[in-house]
């Protein structure tokens, strides 16, 4: 049996799979690669075929994101298991120091380390993601904003037993309410230096983050129909549940007003103007938003002249 199985989801990019994989296979001795090809109509199959080493899994009907790792899942055999998107790398040697820290600490359910973040070109910003890295009990700092790179996390297969599977119908944060389920009910480890390059999503890449408006709107029916409601939470206090409200409002505040800065100068101001309008969902998180960030936001709805229009496609 492998001791890690790194579960790769993919549908209609193999272009970049090829380096997904390799650097899977670098990051430890004895790694297991599950490619789920979710339904691709290009090249994919072909590509995967030519692939030495890895376990292709297909499925004909598109199970998006959350279904085709739930696949993977089912056809990994490692005790314990990691995520890779098809775009996103893992650095060499990293999933050897996370499974040894899970070897040496049995109470530990996970263990994340950073991300390089890059942009669609693959430049890669100076500062790894998170700094600094919560560790321990993170049940609570997890209900106020995701900072487990998907890519970075690593968790033994013995915790869906208790947890459950990926949650499908949470299209674009699966992975953040697997971390949560997990931080409920085990203590989690981090790594703090870098084991990823995440290649971040843009308001003109037409993928699941992309969208920030219908994102975060997910996230909030979800902490308030699931996550309040884990039994944890449920045990708090109504102070110790407002607190982490509040928290959670303020960082998808921020998320939006960064997003549709961002639309803005992709000259996308339709696309700035939902995340603008999603603020009304986070009224109280709005107020904790910095003013810079506020500032930011108000040039959305501004009429914009020829050529600050042009610049912003620039």
């Amino acid at each position: 049996m492998p001791s890690v199985s790194v579960i790769i989801p993919t549908h209609n990019r193999p272009r970049l799979l090829p380096r997904a994989v390799e650097s899977a296979r670098a990051a430890g001795r004895d790694v297991e690669v599950v490619v789920v090809d979710d339904a691709s109509r290009d090249e994919t199959a072909g590509v995967c075929v030519s692939l030495r080493g890895i376990r292709y899994v297909r499925v004909e009907s598109n199970r998006r994101v959350a279904g085709a790792r739930n696949v993977g899942l089912l056809a990994s055999s490692g005790e314990y298991v990691s995520f890779l998107d098809d775009d996103d790398l893992r650095l060499p040697g990293t999933l050897d120091r996370q499974t040894a820290l899970l070897d040496a600490r049995a109470d530990v359910g996970m263990v994340y380390g950073q991300a390089l973040v890059a942009d669609r070109a693959g430049a890669r910003a100076c500062d790894p993601y998170p700094a600094p890295c919560p560790q321990g009990d993170i049940f609570w700092h997890l209900l106020r904003r995701n900072f487990v790179p998907s890519g970075g996390a690593v968790f033994r297969r013995s915790c869906l037993m208790r947890v459950g599977m990926l949650d499908e119908a949470a299209h674009g944060l699966d992975d953040w309410d697997l971390w949560i389920r997990i931080a409920e009910l085990y203590a989690v480890a981090a790594l703090e230096e870098p084991v990823c390059v995440w290649r971040r999503s843009s308001p003109a890449s037409g993928q699941g983050s992309s969208e920030a408006a219908e994102l975060v709107a997910r996230c909030r029916r979800q902490w308030l129909e699931r996550w309040a409601k884990l039994p944890r939470a449920a045990a708090a206090t109504d102070a110790q549940r407002r607190e982490a409200w509040r928290g959670f409002s303020a960082n998808m505040a921020a998320h939006l007003v960064c997003e549709a800065g961002r639309a803005l100068a992709c000259g996308r101001p339709g696309q700035a103007a939902k995340s603008a309008a999603a603020l009304r969902l986070f009224p109280l998180g709005l107020a904790r938003v910095s003013f810079d960030r506020a500032r930011a936001l108000s040039l959305i709805g501004r009429p914009r002249s020829r050529r600050s229009a042009l610049e912003a496609r620039t």
